[in-house]
């Protein structure tokens, strides 16, 4: 596995494999590597010639009170990680390298409508930073393919549409989300978690499967189910942002007669704010 650091030196590797017609797959990552992120990777290897994985902690996708300063940061770790897993190249970028100081104020991608719902209500401007960074690597990388966890399922949608819109040529699919053993979603935020809370935990998903359940039993009345299910969850010591039923296709409010939900939450557990999601099939 090669790493570079500078778009010049990517694009010199990209250049090459291109005129090998080689087909390129992209998983974009901010650090801090576990089994999702590497299952992400192994995907990739499956369906192109050559896989690169970018690590860079985005400081545009944070707001002024979050976490960005003390957001794990495990490069050799993940390095080591990335060469198991047959990665060619890593591009490990320094925040000038993606955001030039002499650009600032710089331009962003906004994805109206959808950034401001669900995570982008607590989390201003948090899915701009989102579709502005990969908007970049995408177009630093240029590849055929972009793979994503469905465990973020909003930033899922959202990179789907920015890139429809913007007619970028990337191909983008989403791979279901992987969990431990207690059904709690992998996480590089799970670290924040202390022993207790980590028993916890596992709560979410459990919340979120009985919901799908009852819905799926023929339950329809969703706003009560929402309210239930976010009841629960504090119930359990958790503090809900949000537990919301929507179209899995475009995460607008369910439509009659439509097949295809998810269920979605974000919660508090001590420091940590966890997010997770699942499908639900009506019909």
């Amino acid at each position: 596995m090669d790493t570079v650091s500078t778009a010049d030196d990517l694009r010199r590797v990209i250049r090459d494999w291109r005129r090998r017609d080689n087909r390129v797959a992209f998983v974009p990552t901010m650090g801090n590597l576990h089994a999702g992120h590497l299952q992400l990777v192994r995907h990739a290897r499956t369906i192109a010639d050559r896989v690169v994985v970018s690590i860079f902690v985005n400081p545009t996708q944070f707001g002024p009170n979050e976490d960005y300063a003390s957001y794990p940061r495990t490069p050799e770790h993940d390095a080591q990680a990335l060469m198991e897993a047959d990665t060619d190249l890593l591009f490990l970028p320094a925040v000038e390298e993606i955001y030039p100081p002499d650009l600032s104020p710089a331009p962003y991608v906004a994805v109206p409508e959808i950034d401001s719902i669900l995570c982008g209500e607590f989390r201003p401007g948090h899915f701009s930073g989102v579709a502005t960074v990969v908007a970049k690597l995408f177009s630093l990388v240029q590849p055929d393919v972009a793979v994503f966890g469905e465990k973020d399922y909003q930033q899922l949608i959202v990179i789907r549409r920015m890139t429809r819109a913007l007619c970028l040529p990337v191909a983008i699919e989403g791979m279901a989300t992987v969990r431990e053993d207690s059904g709690l979603a992998m996480s590089s935020r799970n670290r924040y978690l202390g022993e207790a809370e980590r028993a916890i935990a596992p709560t979410l998903y459990r919340v979120l499967c009985e919901l799908r359940d009852r819905v799926e039993d023929g339950a329809s009345d969703y706003p009560a189910l929402e309210t239930a299910a976010a009841a629960q969850l504090e119930q359990a010591g958790f503090r809900p942002e949000y537990v919301s039923i929507r179209s899995a296709d475009d995460l607008a409010a369910p439509r009659s007669g439509e097949a295809r939900l998810r269920a979605l939450a974000a919660a508090w557990l001590g420091p940590a704010r966890l997010i997770d999601n699942i499908e639900i099939s009506v019909g």
